[in-house]
């Protein structure tokens, strides 16, 4: 099993990941293999409404047609799905 967390607070080492770091050590220690992201250190602005997701046909349909810093992620995250 994988285990990607995510961590939206700006402060490292404060109590979001702190807590993040004792899920991920209970999760290691039943053989999950994990992963911490830090969400603020990565360049994105979300959402922009530009609905290229959502046009059938189109190239970026079913996908976020932003190319940025969570292009990678997205794309790893959804080729770990069941």
């Amino acid at each position: 099993m994988r285990l990607t967390l995510f961590n939206g607070s700006p402060r490292k080492n404060w109590n979001t990941e702190i807590l993040l770091q004792h899920v991920m050590k209970g999760a290691a220690s039943n053989g999950a293999e994990t992963e911490l992201i830090h969400l603020y250190d990565l360049n994105y602005k979300g959402c922009r409404s530009c609905y290229a997701c959502k046009r059938v046909g189109g190239k970026s349909y079913g996908h976020c047609a932003i190319q940025d810093d969570l292009t990678a992620i997205l794309k790893k995250s959804k080729n770990q799905m069941p």
